[in-house]
């Protein structure tokens, strides 16, 4: 009975031993028989950066054309086809890329370009009678960069990139127009301390919505975001453009000369020619605090400072302000705002040349531009969600901060009212189709020079959007 026993336990063992043996090698050959995960897959598993967006756009605006005709109303039907491909990692690399398309199918409109000038003087000649859109048709590369994750809890990117920073207020891609703003450069996007993002980056070129690509600078970005909760953020930047040229000369700096005289201004130059280097330095606390699971307090405090850069007009000298707040309660919010934009004694006022300014001010778009006197915009704003309907309104009090010259003699301060309304409706998750109206009511009829009648004017108008988007 022993010796059987033990033989048996020796039966056991050899078998455990055997079959661990044979589970090892068929371990090793699995592993052996696995793929290797390739470039190919990268490309599989990547994202679809694809889209079409069809947009009708009317404008009616009072005054008169260059021409002296009186401006006819701009209708356009334009098409955004956007197709691109962003891989997943592959030994930490990515690779993204983007190519857009803008066609015009009605363009009974003035699409704003001449090559360089952004400002009333920018114009396509062959359309000068009609009101502006500015949606040039245009086909290249809207965005081809290359991700590194090889350090963990960062991103490096370098090409042609979009850039979007907290409410795009001074860095934004302006993906409202058709054409978008791109900016050519290496960005760092840095997660290494809990709750804190860093983004920085260094951009050598910057392809605005005209199609016009400015490289005679730089543009240097520092962002550091701190969450204080997931909906509250306390913010510090700086953006430091040595651009002399973005096309904004006399948009900026006005009409007249620096001192009145024909040969004044930088380096003997007229105010068109006026170097645009600033920088922008400025904190921002913004958030959505919840106070029960319906009721959410909604608060934003900001403030900046512009200054000359690197050669930059010595008239650049103007502060930023914004504030205000109000409150949610389920799917409706409320609230009010003050945004100053201020004048330098009226010989500047302080711009955002790299914003989402369509944003801003109201949608019509008639201060892209700050005005020298300065721009103070008191609004209000209602949004409402009912299942797939999103509805949008605000009104907005827009003064100068400075008294500016009025037509036919003396001072205003009041450029204007504006209202906006929108609803969105998402049809499915690829499809959404949208209609949106914009109107400025012209309050003191605002002139940029003394005496003169017309120059300048910020008239009435209306403008009308529908727009249907399908992305994949």
């Amino acid at each position: 009975m022993q010796s059987n026993s033990r033989f048996t336990l020796r039966q056991v063992c050899c078998s455990s031993l055997l079959g661990l043996a044979i589970a090892s090698i068929s371990m090793a050959h699995a592993e052996e028989a696995l793929p290797e995960y390739t470039f190919m897959d990268a490309i599989k598993a990547g994202k679809n950066l694809t889209s079409f967006r069809l947009r009708y756009e009317n404008v009616e605006q009072d005054g008169n054309a260059p021409t002296g005709r009186p401006l006819e109303d701009a209708n356009g039907l334009t098409l955004r086809s956007l197709v691109g491909w962003q891989t997943a990692p592959f030994h930490n690399f990515s690779f993204t890329g983007q190519i857009i398309d803008v066609s015009k199918f009605q363009d009974n409109f003035n699409d704003s370009t001449n090559g360089s000038l952004i400002n009333s003087v920018s114009n396509q000649p062959d359309r000068l009678d009609y009101a502006k859109i500015v949606d040039p048709d245009y086909t290249g590369i809207n965005q081809l960069f290359v991700d590194w994750t090889g350090i963990k809890n960062n991103r490096l990117r370098l090409g042609r990139q979009q850039i979007n920073l907290d409410n795009v207020r001074f860095i934004g891609d302006i993906a409202f127009r058709q054409v978008m703003q791109v900016f050519d450069g290496v960005t760092l996007l840095n997660k290494s301390l809990p709750d804190t993002e860093i983004y920085l980056g260094h951009i050598e070129r910057v392809q605005q919505i005209t199609t016009k690509l400015r490289s005679d600078g730089a543009l240097e970005i520092v962002n550091a975001k701190y969450r204080i909760s997931p909906t509250e953020s306390l913010v510090g930047y700086g953006y430091l453009s040595s651009f002399d040229d973005l096309g904004y000369g006399r948009a900026w700096f006005g009409n007249a000369a620096a001192d009145g005289g024909i040969a004044a201004g930088k380096n003997g130059n007229l105010n068109q020619d006026a170097d645009q280097g600033n920088k922008i330095l400025g904190v921002r606390l913004d958030g959505v605090h919840p106070f029960t699971p319906d009721w959410k307090g909604l608060y934003t405090a900001e403030y900046a400072k512009q200054t000359d850069y690197r050669g930059g007009d010595s008239r650049i000298d103007a502060h930023y302000y914004k504030l205000g707040g109000g409150a949610s309660y389920g799917n409706l919010s409320l609230r009010a705002d003050q945004e100053l934009l201020s004048s330098n004694n009226g010989q500047y006022a302080f711009q955002t040349p790299f914003g989402t300014n369509h944003l801003f001010q109201g949608w019509v778009d008639k201060f892209l531009t700050t005005p020298v006197e300065g721009l103070k915009d008191t609004f209000v704003t209602a949004t409402y969600k009912w299942g797939d309907f999103l509805f949008f309104a605000d009104y907005h009090v827009l003064k100068s901060d400075e008294s500016f010259n009025a037509v036919g003699g003396g001072l205003g301060d009041k450029y204007g009212k504006e209202w906006n309304a929108a609803v969105t409706y998402n049809v499915n998750p690829h499809l959404m189709t949208k209609l949106e109206y914009g109107k400025f009511t012209e309050s003191d009829h605002y002139t940029l020079l003394p005496g003169s009648n017309a120059a300048g004017r910020i008239r009435d108008t209306e403008k009308v959007w529908l727009t249907l988007l399908y992305t994949f």
